[in-house]
C-alpha cells in the first residue's frame, strides 16, 4: 500500500503508539501537583504540543504565575512517565506497516515528546529495533507544526521529502508533514486509530 514511498516517518503519540491513558494520567499528577487547572478540551487540542509548551500556554490561559520552572516541571511529568509507561503503553495497528516494511525502507519517529522520553516509551513497547531515528522536539529549533522534525527525519536517513510518508494523528502533525512536502495521512481517517487522550 505504501510502496510508492522511499521512507515512512511516524508520529509516536497517538499514532504509532497507544500511550493516549499514559499521558493523560502523567498530565493529571503533574497538573495537580502544581496547581495548574485542567481542561481537558484544551489538553485534548494541544496533543503533540511539546510539555513546556504546553505549560506556557496553560499559564498564560489561567492568567497563573509559574508555580516552579518549566524545567522542573517538565522533568516532573517525564519522571511519571517513567513510573507508570509499562502499565499503559502499546503499539497501534500501525505495527502492522512497521513490521511489514522493516529492513524494506528506512523508518524514523518524529515526535512532539522529548527524544529521550520517546526512546523510552518506544522500547517500552519493543519495537526500536524497527525504527532507525526517533527526533524529538529537543532536537529541533521548532517543533511541529513547523517542518523541522520531519525534514530532520527525512536528513538522517538520506531521503528526499517528497519521497516520505508520514503516519499522523493530529492536525498540528498533518500541518507539519504538509510543510515539509510531504504526504501526511490522518491514522483517524483511514486506519480508523483514535488517540484515547483527554477524550
Amino acid at each position: 500500500m505504501f510502496d510508492q514511498y522511499e521512507a515512512i516517518i511516524f508520529d509516536m503519540d497517538g499514532t504509532l503508539v497507544d500511550s493516549g491513558q499514559l499521558h493523560e494520567v502523567a498530565w493529571t499528577e503533574t497538573l495537580n501537583q502544581y496547581g495548574i487547572p485542567i481542561d481537558r478540551p484544551l489538553m485534548r487540542s494541544l496533543a503533540g504540543v511539546p510539555t513546556k509548551k504546553t505549560i506556557e500556554i496553560l499559564l498564560d490561559k489561567f492568567s497563573l504565575e509559574a508555580p516552579a520552572s518549566l524545567d522542573e516541571m517538565n522533568d516532573y511529568k517525564e519522571a511519571v512517565v517513567a513510573k507508570v509507561a509499562q502499565q499503559y503503553v502499546k503499539p497501534t495497528a500501525l505495527l502492522e506497516v512497521a513490521e511489514r516494511y522493516a529492513g524494506k525502507k528506512p523508518m524514523s519517529v518524529g515526535t512532539g515528546a522529548y527524544t529521550e522520553e520517546a526512546r523510552g516509551i518506544i522500547e517500552h513497547c519493543g519495537i526500536g529495533h524497527l525504527l532507525e531515528h526517533i527526533v524529538g522536539a529537543d532536537l529541533v529549533a521548532n517543533p511541529k507544526p513547523a517542518p523541522d522534525t520531519f525534514l530532520r527525519c527525512a536528513e538522517l536517513m538520506g531521503v528526499a521529502p517528497e519521497k516520505c510518508v508520514v503516519f499522523e494523528d493530529s492536525k498540528l502533525g498533518l500541518e507539519a508533514a504538509e510543510r515539509a512536502g510531504m504526504v501526511g495521512i490522518d491514522v483517524l481517517e483511514s486506519l480508523g486509530i483514535e488517540n484515547d487522550y483527554f477524550l
